[in-house]
């Protein structure tokens, strides 16, 4: 058994002797003849139970109790007392003790109370894991798929939202990195906190600094007042970085020092402000490519990328496209009072011939442009965009090439390569990724190759 028991009592050959009996019984015990010193290891440590005297110079068993029911609510916590009155029963109680039992201890009364306490707490923490499966369940519903990548991508959101490091998510444009981002955010301890998003690509390049950072009032011609910058309204909360790509080069040493010191200084203000953010980041772009043409600073991008992400375009993402286009249509059907089921054959199979470069984006304006022209009770091939109706895959046939138009081992590798760069928009390491190759290797080809 791994049920784990932390004694603690100024008797020495008390707590010897409840060790004795109890690890007979099969539980591991730990004990210490000081509640002050103890208070720190239960804390820091793996405990189920703890079982304290309630008499104890120093901190006694009832201050120990309250102590523990304010930082690990978790851990039942039984009192001993030689004084089995009333009132040291209801002294127990109030300070959150899940049982009491009174010296000299009976044995086998220890054990059930302990059983009971165990069973309590194997409880506690099973509602404890449905809660965070359910809470998981509902802040990821936004993002809609069973394909692999899906897959994969919402348990690498699992193991990370809780670690409070800085996240860069690739991915192409309209592929839903805003959506991977709030999801991190609603199952992250900043749940409750902000979440404060910009497009670093819409906002003018003279403007971009007082909307990161804030100003005093005065500090420019339109500075009426004082405002607050994103740092300081996310505080305690997400600070989303959109398209982080286009922050312009003169920008980017503030942005580092900001993020390395987590203070900024307003424009034409005196004094630092401290703030408290989680930094995610996003773009399309690769980076690694932008630092090569000094289009983006390398310290920069290390700060961000702490930890990546890569989101899926949604060509890889199989039959996502259809469960994607069918809540779109149910969601636009219910908004504009229609009653439409669904895809014809026809259309389902048009969807999932193209290759969607707008990715998720394109494929809902697509689904509001159908329900919105369909006059039927499913969406045909008709009421797609022209560009879809008449799109004609580019793959490559091999089944009908005779002996003269096989092609050198080189020669494929290079056509295969450069098919996956233009499949992912140019996003190198998504195509290394695929291709199962690291990034040095993908460029070390590319130049070999001469690819661009």
């Amino acid at each position: 058994m791994n049920d784990s028991i932390f004694i603690i009592d100024d008797d020495q050959s008390m707590c010897e002797f409840l060790q004795s009996d109890l690890t007979r019984r099969g539980l591991k015990v730990t004990w210490s003849l000081a509640a002050e010193s103890a208070v720190n290891d239960i804390f820091k440590g793996d405990y189920d139970v703890v079982l304290t005297d309630l008499n104890m110079p120093g901190m006694n068993g009832i201050e120990l109790c309250d102590r523990i029911v304010a930082n690990r609510p978790d851990i039942p916590v039984i009192v001993l007392t030689a004084f089995g009155s009333l009132e040291t029963a209801i002294g127990a109680i109030r300070a959150g003790a899940y049982d009491f039992v009174t010296k000299p201890v009976d044995n086998d009364i220890l054990a059930l109370v302990l059983e009971r306490a165990l069973k309590h707490r194997a409880l506690e923490e099973q509602i404890k894991r449905l809660n965070a499966t359910v809470q998981r369940y509902q802040v990821t519903q936004e993002i809609i798929g069973e394909s692999r990548p899906i897959c994969e991508l919402l348990d690498q959101l699992a193991r990370i939202a809780e670690v409070d490091a800085s996240v860069l998510i690739n991915g192409e444009s309209g592929s839903g990195k805003e959506l991977v981002a709030r999801a991190l955010h609603k199952q992250s301890q900043r749940k409750d906190g902000p979440f404060i998003a910009i497009n670093c690509s819409a906002v003018p390049e003279t403007l971009l600094e007082s909307e990161l950072f804030g100003h005093k009032k005065g500090a420019f011609t339109d500075a009426k007042a004082d405002r607050k910058g994103l740092f300081l309204q996310a505080n305690g909360g997400t600070l989303f970085f959109d398209e982080v790509g286009d922050i312009p080069l003169i920008l980017q040493p503030k942005l580092l020092r900001a993020l390395e010191e987590r203070r900024i200084r307003p424009l034409g203000g005196n004094d630092e402000v401290e703030f408290d953010v989680r930094i995610l980041a996003a773009t399309n772009r690769d980076l690694e490519s932008e630092i090569a043409q000094k289009n983006f600073r390398q310290d920069l991008y290390f700060r961000l990328n702490v930890i990546q992400i890569d989101v899926p375009p949604l060509r890889l993402r199989g039959n996502d496209i259809l469960l994607l286009a069918h809540h779109f249509i149910d969601f636009n059907a219910q908004r504009m009072n229609k009653s439409i089921k669904g895809l014809l054959k026809a259309t389902a199979q048009k969807l999932m011939a193209y290759e969607w470069p707008g990715n998720v984006r394109e494929l809902k304006n697509a689904m509001e442009r159908a329900v919105a022209l369909c006059q039927h009770d499913k969406i045909s091939v008709q009421d797609l965009p022209e560009k879809i109706r008449s799109y004609a895959s580019s793959g490559i046939n091999t089944q009908n090439f005779d002996f003269a138009e096989l092609l050198p081992l080189d020669d494929i590798e290079r056509r295969y390569i450069s098919h996956v760069l233009t499949a992912v928009g140019g996003n190198r390491s998504v195509a290394a990724k695929i291709l199962g190759i690291d990034r040095k290797t993908l460029y070390r080809k590319i130049t070999h190759y001469n690819l661009t």
